[in-house]
């Protein structure tokens, strides 16, 4: 097995939305806002190359969206899913299976795009099956107010149409053993409705794909809980457990949308669980 950081493009969100109710005079240390009160974030996917498979966990934005759509989410860098993959001498038709952590347009987006003639959309990885659960995809197709403009039916119904989309099992509790795709998956309930956080061993070091469970390193502290959570005191507790969990068994913690951080350890102290270490992915993966 190998293991790629695959950088699908940075953006950006309002600082205050990603953490909540915590103050900025606090946020800003880890976290710092432009004169817009927004603070710099990535679209970190990660693509696991096993045997004949090809792995793609998450894909970003993508890029089929409107000019007015991204003016929102000020995009900067010049990072895309194309040129990590290129990098390591892969292309996009390589890919056998794509892994959604969950279904915001952040996370599934690069899925799906136009068609030649722009009046459709298909597959944008075209080998690829789609990997979600049916509690999650229920939760996404039949969206509620709040969340609804995180759900865009563009990103998400032409999977299905493909023939290709598939469901993992549902755990009886938050973990789900051995998956189809060969690693663990813990179930997270307070960003969305059974987020998905893949738990992969590798070279004997267990490599968590932390998604909106823990944004950013400076998401640390339980009480650091995104706006956008539907339900930030279920996301405390799973922080708390997944956290100490963590620190128990020195898991490597890669960080989807911490734009300078890949990879983080974290340890227990007087305070909680806090940070050990900052690590490239080429520390980790090599």
């Amino acid at each position: 097995m190998n293991l790629y950081p695959i950088n699908s493009g940075n953006f950006k969100l309002d600082g205050g939305a990603m953490f909540g109710v915590v103050p900025k005079s606090i946020w800003s240390r880890t976290n710092p806002a432009d004169d817009k009160n927004m603070i710099d974030l990535g679209a970190r996917c990660l693509l696991i190359e096993d045997g004949n498979r090809l792995i793609l966990i998450d894909t970003g934005m993508g890029n089929k969206q409107s000019e007015k759509f991204f003016g929102y989410y000020y995009m900067w860098g010049d990072d895309s899913i194309d040129n990590s993959l290129k990098k390591y001498g892969f292309h996009r038709d390589d890919i056998t299976d794509v892994f959604l952590t969950h279904l915001h347009f952040d996370h599934c987006g690069g899925a799906i795009q136009w068609n030649k003639d722009r009046t459709g959309y298909e597959p944008a990885f075209k080998n690829a099956n789609f990997w979600s659960n049916t509690d999650h995809w229920e939760w996404a197709t039949n969206p509620n107010a709040r969340e609804k403009a995180s759900f865009l039916k563009e990103n998400i119904l032409p999977m299905e149409d493909s023939g290709r989309l598939k469901f993992t099992k549902l755990p009886e509790d938050n973990m789900l053993k051995h998956s189809a795709l060969g690693f663990d998956i813990f179930f997270a309930d307070g960003h969305t409705d059974k987020q998905m956080i893949p738990m992969i061993n590798y070279k004997g070091k267990t490599i968590c794909f932390m998604a909106d469970l823990l944004p950013t390193a400076g998401h640390l502290p339980l009480p650091y809980v995104m706006g956008y959570d539907m339900r930030p005191l279920l996301t405390l507790n799973e922080k708390e457990k997944f956290l100490n969990m963590a620190a128990d068994n020195g898991f490597y913690l890669f960080l989807e949308h911490d734009a300078y951080n890949e990879i983080i350890t974290v340890k227990h102290t007087e305070k909680g669980v806090r940070l050990e270490n900052i690590l490239t992915a080429e520390e980790v993966f090599n």
